[in-house]
């Protein structure tokens, strides 16, 4: 009885912990916060800037997705919503409303198609252990669910832009001020002379070839 009453103190103490040290402040739109990323995953090498904004309302997450340094824009057209994008270029956040390493988070990605991936992860070992379970359950309506989207490829500039909203019905979080949410945003670069072969650019660095590590999940507060 001892143990379990020391363990629960030390699981609140490190919930605390989480919620009054973050990463990253979000506020509310119209100000944003950044997230910018420069680094590969896992070997810490130079990778083209990544940029990402978000704002809240009572109703929705913003997230304006800016990928820098870009040659390739590659995407396969025949791909749709939820098609295997991420096997292209796309720019990706990962999000679970709580201040624990989750098991279930979600998965949102946009390419430089403007098309999405929307998609519950269930991923009970939270490192996506060779042999464990590991699911997606698919939004198959995004747009009728009140996601919205809309891509901007600049070539002369060598970026691209998308501005997305999700639903924070999605997670049971509106009017979010105050919570603390689990958070990390990546992004993929390959081009038509080096497909299949990736780079791996992440906010906070996973230490494996894999996005799906939650421990590594940045901290992030509604202020």
């Amino acid at each position: 009885m001892r143990t379990f009453a020391s363990l629960a103190v030390f699981a609140l103490a490190s919930a605390t912990t989480l919620a009054t040290n973050p990463d990253l402040c979000v506020p509310r739109c119209p100000a944003t916060a950044q997230a910018k990323f420069t680094t590969q995953i896992p070997s810490g090498a130079a990778c083209p800037q990544t940029n990402v904004d978000l704002c809240y309302t009572n109703t929705s997450l913003n997230l304006v997705f800016t990928a820098l340094g870009e040659t390739n824009f590659y995407f396969n057209p025949n791909q749709t919503t939820n098609g295997d994008i991420w096997e292209y270029e796309v720019m990706e956040a990962f999000i679970y409303k709580g201040a624990n390493d989750p098991q279930t988070y979600f998965e949102y990605e946009v390419n430089p198609n403007n098309v999405t991936y929307n998609a519950f992860v269930y991923n009970p070992s939270r490192v996506r252990t060779a042999g464990a379970p590991f699911d997606h359950a698919f939004i198959t309506d995004p747009f009728g669910d009140g996601f919205a989207v809309n891509t901007v490829l600049d070539k002369p500039n060598n970026k691209w832009t998308s501005r997305s909203t999700i639903p924070l019905a999605l997670f049971n979080g509106e009017n979010p001020r105050g919570t603390t949410w689990r958070m990390n945003f990546f992004r993929t670069i390959v081009g038509p002379d080096t497909f299949p072969n990736q780079q791996l650019c992440g906010w906070k660095n996973t230490g494996l070839a894999s996005f799906h590590i939650t421990p590594a999940f940045g901290i992030v507060q509604f202020v």
